[in-house]
């Protein structure tokens, strides 16, 4: 089997997802996301990050699916792709985020050992050409694409992965054919074509119903030149995380008993978080969170995470799949 190729256009610092960044047409560059899951439990030390409950179900689903372009959707490519959809749960997110974020392997190794383990090259064949799957620039997302990519391989096609930017960037790439295939999240993208399609103000249609969420979202696909196929068990949400010390010394469990809280609270995350309805503005209005400042960061990243244990914010975007993230008791 080829190895797939791997394209490193430019870095950046944003991410999407329920996410972030700038509209920037001439760059298809670097980090986002977008989601449920269960973080590994532990008796935890005062500095370990915790996530607070979504008591009121700010975010939405966001369960993993392939979002192709229609003209390049044929059926080896189906079948290729809805294998690795068949085979993912929230789980393997989490084993698989932290073999590479905790464990250090790199996302194509881990991937390769999944795919392995799995048997996501048996039985593809037929198809033929080349395809650009995209990437954020985030480890599960490089996960998901280079098992995307080795799937692919395996029918036949000659796939390249390529890192890009932020939702706004590669939205436009994906719709214009630039990207063939990127893995997504069913309920942020929906937010995302929603208001692309029916204004800023456009009322939501992703909810906490997977089927109702996926009825909403192919249509708004269609209409940009997209196909949506199978979405997988596997999930991952936006969530905010407090270290241990902050939550047990406030008696913290849910984002609605931080509303209580009456000591200074900055929030940080990506750029884009003070404008993402399940960023900033979600907490704000269903909460009724007041924030006394924001620092600008990444998406559940290392910067994120070395902010809230050294103190200079209070709460930080972090990603529910994460494999380093513990629970409370």
């Amino acid at each position: 089997m080829r190895a797939p190729r791997t394209m490193l256009l430019a870095a950046a610092l944003a991410l999407v997802v329920t996410g972030c960044g700038t509209n920037n047409e001439e760059e298809l560059v670097g980090p986002q996301s977008e989601g449920g899951a269960e973080q590994q439990e532990s008796s935890g030390s005062p500095d370990d990050l915790v996530v607070l409950e979504d008591d009121r179900g700010l975010q939405t689903v966001d369960n993993v699916v392939p979002v192709v372009q229609a003209e390049a959707a044929t059926e080896p490519l189906r079948e290729a792709l809805d294998k690795v959809s068949e085979s993912l749960t929230t789980e393997d997110l989490i084993a698989m985020n932290r073999a590479a974020d905790v464990e250090r392997q790199t996302p194509p190794n881990v991937a390769r050992d999944f795919a392995e383990e799995n048997g996501l090259t048996e039985g593809l064949d037929g198809g033929t050409g080349s395809l650009v799957i995209g990437a954020a620039n985030f480890s599960e997302s490089q996960i998901l694409a280079n098992l995307y990519a080795i799937a692919l391989e395996a029918a036949g096609f000659d796939a390249e992965i390529r890192n890009v930017t932020n939702r706004e960037v590669y939205g436009p790439a994906l719709m214009r054919g630039e990207i063939t295939v990127f893995p997504e999240y069913v309920g942020t993208f929906t937010e995302y074509l929603n208001k692309q399609q029916n204004g800023p103000d456009a009322e939501a249609v992703a909810s906490g119903d997977l089927d109702a969420t996926m009825q909403a979202l192919r249509p708004l696909a269609q209409q940009v030149g997209l196909e949506v196929l199978e979405p997988s068990e596997a999930a991952d949400q936006n969530a905010f995380a407090v270290t241990r010390e902050f939550a047990e010394e406030n008696d913290l469990r849910t984002l609605s008993d931080l509303a209580g809280y009456e000591g200074e609270l900055v929030l940080g995350g990506p750029p884009e978080c003070p404008t993402r309805p399940f960023c900033q503005p979600g907490l704000e209005q269903t909460y009724g969170i007041e924030f006394d400042g924001f620092v600008s960061l990444d998406a559940g990243g290392p910067l994120t995470k070395t902010a809230l244990q050294q103190g200079r914010i209070q709460i930080g975007l972090v990603f529910s799949s994460d494999g380093s993230l513990s629970t409370l008791e």
